[in-house]
C-alpha cells in the first residue's frame, strides 16, 4: 500500500502540487491522469526522491517513508522510469543494466549477463547486451531501464508518459509487461494524459487539475467523465475545413540521403500552398531524415529540392530560414529551446531586438510578455524552458515562430500533449495553412495523421511505400502499411 498525504510543492508562485492526497493499492496499475502542467510529474518526482515536498508525507506499507534522493527511493523499493530514460548512451546495454548497484561497481560480467538475459526472456525483450544504449530505440531504452530497476529490487514502478515516443508494437509489449508485473504483486503507477491508455491498462485512476485532485475513479468509466475531471468542461473538437491549394511551395525529385540507420531512396513529392502532408511510419523509417533534408539541416546525396521553383538542394539551414522555411523539432529542449535561458533571452536571440552586438532588453522583454499572454504560456518572462511542462514548451515554440512562413516542417507536433493542448496547437497550425503555408509533419498518432493531413506518405525502410488520400483511408489500413504490408 502506497499513500501520499497532503503533498504541497511550490515553485515560486506556481503551486505544482497543492494538497495532493492519493492512495495506491499493491498489485494494481494505478493511473495518474491530468492535463499538461497539472502537477503529475512533480508529484512523482517527489515520490521518487528527485524533489523534496514543501510539506506532506508518504506512507509505504503503513510506515512513513522519508527519502532525500533517488538512490534512497530505489533502496526503499520505488523506481521512476522517466519519459526519456536516464541511460548513459555511450555505455553498452550490459553496463547500463549494472549501473546503480549498491556497493559500487561489481566486476562480475558473466553473472550480470546471465541476470540480464533471464529478465529479458521473462518479458520477451530482445536486445544484445554488447551494443551501446545509443543504438536502441526509445522503446528499447525503456525496456532496459525497467529491467535495471527490477534488478535493484523495485516493488513500486512509476512510468511517466511512457508511450510518448514508442511504436505501437512496443506499446503493446510494454502494456503486457505491466500487467505481468501487477499480477506478480508489484505496484505500477502509470502517468499519462491519454484517456484511452488509462482506460485500457489501469484498474484505478487519480485525476489532477492545477495541482489538486479532482477525482478518484475505478475503471472503466465513461471517457466524458474523465474529460470533465481533467479540464472542468467537455472538449469539442474543431471540424477541419478544406482550403483551395495554391502554387507548389516545395518540390522534391528523386532525393536520396544515407544515414546510419536508414537510407532515403528516390523520394519525390510536391507540397502546395495551403496543403498539409503527413508522414507515417515506424521510427527510423526515413521521415525524420526527409524533414531535415527539407529544412537544410542535412544535404541530400542525390536528387533536387526546389522552393518556389528555385534550386536549394545545396543550401544550408540559414538560407532556408531566409526563404521562409521553418523547422519545429520533436526534441523541444534539445533542439528547439535552450535550457537555462529565460524566455526573454530566447527572444533576444531569435527576435528583432538586436542592433549589432547591442540587445534591446526592454524590447525583448515586452515581446516575450506579449507572446506569453497571446499563446497562454504558463510562465513568466524569466521562466526557463525546463521549468515549463511539455505543452507549454510547445506553446513557446509556436509563439517564437516568424510571422510569415512558406513551408512549415514539424516532427511530432503534439507528442506528449493532452487533448485540449493538441487541439489548440492544431488550431494555430491550420490558421497558418489558411494563410497559404504548406505544412509537412510526421506523427506516430495515426488519428492525427488522418484528421489533419490532406495526403499521407507511408514510409518503410527509407522508401515511400504508399501515398494515401487521408479522407479515403482508415487507421487499420495505415497500421498495416506502417508494418510493411497491405491490409489482409
Amino acid at each position: 500500500m502506497l499513500e501520499l498525504v497532503d503533498i504541497h510543492k511550490h515553485f515560486g508562485p506556481v503551486r505544482a502540487n497543492d494538497g495532493v492526497t492519493m492512495r495506491v493499492e499493491a498489485g494494481t496499475i494505478h493511473g495518474l491522469l491530468g492535463e499538461n502542467g497539472a502537477g503529475k510529474s512533480t508529484l512523482m518526482k517527489v515520490l521518487a526522491g528527485f524533489l523534496s515536498a514543501d510539506s506532506g508525507s508518504v506512507m509505504l506499507g503503513g510506515a512513513p517513508l522519508e527519502v532525500s534522493n533517488p538512490k534512497e527511493s530505489v533502496a526503499a523499493g520505488i523506481g521512476l522510469l522517466h519519459q526519456d530514460p536516464l541511460l548513459c548512451l555511450p555505455f553498452s546495454v550490459l553496463e547500463n543494466f549494472t549501473l546503480g548497484r549498491p556497493g559500487g561497481v561489481r566486476l562480475e560480467p558473466a553473472a550480470d549477463r546471465g541476470e540480464l538475459e533471464e529478465l529479458s526472456g521473462r518479458f520477451d525483450f530482445q536486445f544484445s547486451p554488447d551494443v551501446t544504449a545509443r543504438s536502441l530505440t526509445v522503446g528499447e531504452r525503456q525496456q532496459l531501464e525497467i529491467l535495471r530497476l527490477l534488478s535493484l529490487g523495485v516493488r513500486v514502478l512509476i512510468l511517466d508518459e511512457p508511450t510518448t515516443a514508442i511504436s505501437a508494437s512496443q506499446r503493446r509489449l510494454l502494456f503486457a509487461t505491466l500487467r505481468k508485473l501487477a499480477d506478480e504483486g508489484l505496484t505500477v503507477i502509470f502517468v499519462s494524459h491519454k484517456l484511452e491508455e488509462i482506460e485500457e491498462i489501469c484498474d484505478h485512476a487519480t485525476v489532477l487539475r492545477a495541482g489538486k485532485v479532482t477525482g478518484e475513479v475505478e475503471l472503466p468509466v465513461p471517457a466524458s467523465d474523465l474529460v470533465r475531471l481533467m479540464f472542468g468542461k467537455n472538449i469539442v473538437l474543431e471540424e477541419r475545413t478544406d482550403v483551395a491549394l495554391g502554387e507548389p511551395v516545395v518540390e522534391l525529385r528523386d532525393v536520396t540521403a544515407a544515414e546510419r540507420l536508414v537510407t532515403l531512396q528516390d523520394i519525390s513529392f510536391t507540397a502546395r500552398a495551403g496543403e498539409v502532408i503527413g508522414l507515417a511510419g515506424l521510427a527510423g523509417s526515413g521521415q525524420q531524415t526527409l524533414l531535415r533534408v527539407c529544412a537544410g539541416l542535412r544535404h541530400p546525396d542525390g536528387g533536387t529540392i526546389r522552393l518556389h521553383g528555385k534550386d536549394v538542394t545545396s543550401a544550408g539551414y540559414n538560407r532556408h530560414l531566409e526563404v521562409g522555411v521553418h523547422w519545429l523539432p520533436a526534441d523541444r529542449l534539445g533542439e528547439g529551446l535552450v535550457e537555462g535561458l529565460s524566455i526573454t533571452e530566447h527572444y533576444a536571440l531569435a527576435g528583432d531586438t538586436r542592433q549589432g552586438f547591442v540587445v534591446d532588453w526592454d524590447g525583448a522583454r515586452t515581446e516575450a510578455d506579449e507572446k506569453i499572454s497571446r499563446f497562454s504560456v504558463k510562465g513568466t518572462t524569466e521562466s526557463t524552458p525546463e521549468s515549463l511542462s511539455g505543452g507549454n514548451q510547445q506553446r513557446l515554440l509556436l509563439a517564437m515562430m516568424p510571422d510569415h512562413i512558406e513551408l512549415l516542417l514539424m516532427e511530432h507536433p503534439t507528442r506528449g500533449l493532452d487533448i485540449e493542448s493538441a487541439e489548440w496547437v492544431w488550431h494555430q497550425l491550420l490558421e497558418r495553412r489558411n494563410d497559404g503555408t504548406a505544412i509537412v509533419f510526421s506523427s506516430a498518432d495515426l488519428d492525427e495523421l488522418r484528421r489533419y493531413a490532406d495526403r499521407i506518405f507511408v514510409f518503410f525502410a527509407g522508401k515511400v511505400l504508399r501515398e494515401l488520400v487521408a479522407a479515403d483511408t482508415d487507421t487499420e489500413e495505415l497500421g498495416y502499411l506502417i508494418g510493411g504490408k497491405d491490409r489482409e
